[in-house]
């Protein structure tokens, strides 16, 4: 599409994300007590769940719709620094996005369902579906003659939609808690909306550090960077894809041990889940990291400036998000999140200000996910103390099970392949070396750990 379409599309795609922190809380609730009630097994109220959430996102979706088409399009056309002569296209654009936007809020009750059912082998198969079909969908932009920019934006509205179509088939055909009918349970909304409230901080402040960053961005350096922000979005989009994949087969458990009162074994699967995510990342991220240039050629050939600082960056700070997950799952799992969210949302929220002061201070662009990074130590911190304090969680023996472990496989992964990148001609030789001693590394330095470990326990039950 080129870096300015790239560009418009990633800051509009923003715009429209900016209303979705309503959309995270709700989903948020939906998953938990879905899971919860599964845990429990009460289907009865697992129906109810399902149809007040169903019932709640077409509600929120009118609502989306009106604010969009007012509020929104007057900041789209008066207030982003787009050119004049896409303008019209920049609106085709938020039109499509806008239709996307609200398919995958009506997605979300049926997403739940199959994940707190367990049901990865679909959700697997229609994500491999999707992934085909958006691939399909970037052949076509080589067609000569057409508006690649507005054509891309259609296309990305009928993916979804398609998908959408195949979440409700199954879900009607497999589940008897997913058939939705109109209804009002008091007692459901109460619960769903209580939870959702507090939820919505945490969703206000990631949406604030995320798209609020992307339109900063925009104000100050235009949408060449946005260009870049989102090319690098995609690189670690992808890679966290995979991990997040993996996390979401660890919630339903998560939940469910908790609501079964399992409490140690609840513990055990937050450590597992947040030390194999870590391993699932790292080892796809260190590789990248230390190639990205060459990467980044290979795949787009002109790369704009700040995209190979903003992919090390954004996966640095996936990374440190990957190893968090599971403790917010464990939060979400009690239930108890009204002062969770206050205190999380005051520290993910200083991304903005802090950003916005340092842009005025004249520092370079990517200075904004120098920051991130920095709040992301600071939240995750933040959050152990939290659990600490309010949930008995053993902080102590996360940091002795998961925290040195991770750090001592970076400390024996890592050095020899940054030695080659520094020391090396970039080159796809060097590239293929890097790839094979990254992984190489990884792999060993993790099959030590997880060596002692079973062997602890093979003397522990002897």
């Amino acid at each position: 599409m080129g870096e300015t379409d790239y560009g418009i599309y990633n800051i509009i795609g923003g715009v429209v994300v900016l209303f979705s922190f309503l959309n995270q809380a709700l989903t948020s609730a939906t998953q938990r007590f879905l899971n919860f009630n599964i845990g429990k097994g009460d289907f009865k109220k697992v129906e109810s769940v399902f149809c007040m959430s169903l019932n709640s996102y077409i509600i929120l979706s009118v609502i989306f719709l009106i604010v969009s088409e007012t509020l929104g399009l007057w900041f789209v056309n008066t207030q982003l620094n787009i050119p004049v002569e896409r303008m019209n296209a920049a609106n085709w654009v938020y039109q499509f996005t806008i239709i996307t936007f609200i398919i995958n809020l009506i997605r979300i009750p049926y997403n739940a369902s199959i994940i707190a059912y367990e049901r990865m082998d679909f959700f697997a198969y229609v994500s491999l579906i999707e992934v085909v079909l958006k691939l399909v969908v970037v052949y076509v932009l080589f067609i000569d003659g057409i508006d690649r920019l507005v054509i891309y934006s259609l296309l990305y509205a009928i993916v979804p939609f398609i998908v959408n179509i195949a979440y409700k088939v199954y879900c009607g055909w497999k589940f008897k808690t997913t058939h939705f009918r109109l209804m009002w349970d008091k007692a459901t909304f109460r619960s769903l909306f209580s939870f959702s409230s507090w939820s919505l901080f945490g969703s206000m402040a990631n949406m604030l550090s995320q798209q609020g960053l992307n339109i900063l961005i925009n104000i100050f350096f235009g949408v060449t960077a946005n260009a870049a922000v989102g090319i690098a979005n995609t690189v670690s989009s992808q890679v966290m894809q995979f991990v997040s994949n993996f996390q979401i087969a660890f919630q339903p458990q998560i939940v469910k041990t908790y609501a079964a009162n399992q409490i140690s074994e609840f513990h055990k699967l937050i450590f597992r889940t947040s030390k194999f995510s870590f391993y699932m990342i790292y080892i796809l991220s260190l590789p990248i990291i230390l190639n990205t240039q060459i990467l980044l050629e290979l795949w787009l050939v002109n790369v704009p400036m700040y995209t190979t600082i903003f992919c090390q960056l954004i996966l640095g700070f996936m990374i440190i998000e990957t190893i968090t997950a599971p403790l917010w799952m464990a939060v979400q799992a009690t239930g108890k999140i009204k002062k969770y969210q206050i205190w999380m949302a005051s520290c993910i929220c200083l991304n903005f200000p802090l950003t916005y002061l340092v842009f005025k201070m004249g520092m370079p662009v990517y200075t904004a996910w120098c920051i991130r990074i920095v709040v992301n130590i600071l939240t995750f911190t933040a959050r152990c103390w939290y659990m600490k304090v309010y949930l008995s969680f053993p902080v102590l023996q996360f940091v002795k099970l998961v925290i040195v472990p991770i750090l001592t496989v970076i400390i024996i992964s890592a050095p020899i392949p940054i030695c080659l990148a520094i020391f090396t001609n970039q080159s796809i030789t060097s590239f293929c070396l890097i790839i094979l001693i990254s992984v190489i590394a990884c792999l060993v330095s993790i099959y030590k750990f997880l060596k002692v470990i079973v062997f602890k326990k093979i003397l522990k039950h002897r």
